[in-house]
């Protein structure tokens, strides 16, 4: 059986701009949010949430996560968000870039594993700023590391 490669990120912003986009942003939509507590987007999106951030379920199959009312898609989210979180099969990432972009919504972070060029150039040249292969959660606990020096 073959392994399938996986792309790596042509380009991600240094550290410092992710510690500012960390700073900035106020509400996260996570698409692919899994109601199961050992999923790792259930324990990113509990650890942000103790943060104080603002979360967002996107996934089509559940009416609510984590006690928020959860979205079928960003298309259907009535309200502005910072950020696109997303813990999905790269395959899946274009439609939902597409969806982040046409809402304008100014940063699309992929989980760690998950990386698609394409779709971070096109976010890019549409003014998004486009985090891939990192783990929002470590950032996070990387960044109050640096700041309780």
């Amino acid at each position: 059986m073959e392994m399938e490669q996986c792309e790596m990120p042509e380009y991600n912003p240094p550290d410092e701009e992710i510690v500012e986009i960390l700073n900035k942003t106020r509400k996260i939509a996570i698409v692919g949010l899994s109601p199961k507590e050992e999923r790792d987007s259930n324990k990113v999106a509990r650890y942000l949430l103790e943060q104080g951030y603002e979360i967002i379920p996107v996934n089509p199959g559940h009416k609510e996560i984590l006690g928020l009312k959860c979205y079928k898609s960003l298309e259907e989210i009535p309200f502005d968000v910072d950020m696109a979180d997303l813990f999905i099969n790269p395959k899946r990432v274009e439609p939902i870039v597409d969806q982040a972009i046409a809402k304008k919504i100014p940063v699309i972070w992929m989980q760690l594993g998950v990386v698609h060029n394409e779709a971070a150039r096109k976010a890019r040249e549409a003014g998004a700023k486009v985090v891939m292969n990192r783990c929002v959660k470590i950032e996070h606990q990387n960044m109050a590391a640096a700041k309780s020096k």
